[in-house]
């Protein structure tokens, strides 16, 4: 496991400790998720939980009714 050197702001750093105290992480183990979470290529499980939670939302052909056709797509 690589170590990593960060600078913070002094008011960053209070945040950072009074965010990673509250979530019962150590301010390592805090940044190290939330620079996981943005290099992920994947949606979180939080937003994956989410997928049919709308009964009534439309589907994506109604949602698009009335944009008209596509143009054509070009050729490269």
């Amino acid at each position: 496991m690589a170590q990593v050197t960060i600078y913070l702001e002094d008011d960053v750093v209070d945040k950072m400790k009074i965010a990673a105290k509250e979530s019962s992480l150590s301010q390592s183990k805090w940044v190290s998720n939330l620079i996981r979470n943005r290099v992920s290529s994947q949606w979180p499980d939080s937003v994956k939980d989410l997928a049919g939670s709308w009964a009534d939302m439309p589907d994506a052909e109604v949602l698009r009714k009335g944009f008209g056709e596509d143009a054509p797509r070009e050729s490269f």
